[in-house]
């Protein structure tokens, strides 16, 4: 039977680093973020390491070589030291270790499959369109296609960001007129053209100021018969029942 020579007892960092195949730099930066314990120093000034630490630090690099963050790592080790885990009763400690980085790898899944679900959702809505909260861009399925302006969801997305999604679906219903009204487009593209003619070199009593704001007060009055007679403020009021119904509002007891 052939005989295998005995391992030091302790190495040096550098000694560490070459049995496990890092770089004693890499050794230091574990220290630094927590996710090994930092040796004391000999009475020469240097740091040795034992059989535990080099285990932990293999380990480590198995992971990491597996593709888990160190940060992961470190969470996965969290309450768990190299003696303890490689002590005789160690075995469940070890097995936590396992089970804490199973758990997080697992969140990390949810939360990847949900952000291709939404990458799948805007590639199949469009790149605008998707980017807008479900309830939103289902409120906007009945305009006829390619009817809606690219101003007009970006208009929208702006409008989610500051009232969120019911303010964004009230505003949709506007959008929705416009896109099955050519002639009522075109005279909201007139106003707003006239409306961007009035700059700071036109006075505020100019007839051209009253002129557009008895146009604008016209066109808004047309615009709101034809969307009361559409049938969109039921829906809207629908959408509006379904989001109450999805977030109740909370209660808190008073103190």
């Amino acid at each position: 039977m052939y005989s295998f020579p005995a391992p030091p007892r302790q190495v040096l960092i550098g000694d560490a680093a070459a049995f496990v195949g890092i770089t004693a730099r890499t050794i230091r930066h574990y220290h630094q973020i927590g996710l090994l314990p930092e040796r004391e120093r000999g009475s020469d000034g240097r740091r040795r390491y034992g059989y535990t630490e080099i285990i932990w630090l293999l380990w480590i690099r198995r992971m990491a070589e597996a593709g888990i963050s160190l940060d992961d790592i470190r969470g996965a080790f969290d309450g768990t030291t190299p003696d303890s885990a490689l002590d005789a009763g160690g075995g469940d400690e070890i097995a936590d270790v396992l089970t804490r980085l199973e758990d997080t790898l697992a969140a990390q899944d949810a939360e990847l499959q949900r952000k291709r679900a939404l990458v799948q959702r805007m590639r199949a809505l469009g790149s605008r369109l998707g980017l807008l909260d479900h309830l939103v861009s289902g409120r906007l399925e009945d305009a006829p296609e390619g009817s809606l302006r690219q101003d007009d969801l970006d208009t929208l997305l702006v409008t989610e960001r500051i009232f969120g999604p019911l303010g964004a679906i009230v505003q949709a219903g506007r959008f929705l007129a416009l896109a099955g009204d050519p002639a009522l487009r075109a005279a909201s593209d007139r106003i707003d053209a006239a409306e961007q003619a009035l700059d700071d070199t036109v006075c505020v009593d100019d007839p051209q100021v009253a002129q557009v704001a008895a146009e604008r007060h016209a066109f808004e009055t047309a615009l709101m018969h034809i969307i009361e007679g559409s049938g969109q403020l039921e829906q809207d009021d629908a959408l509006l029942d379904a989001w109450d119904q999805a977030h109740p509002p909370k209660h808190t007891d008073e103190a």
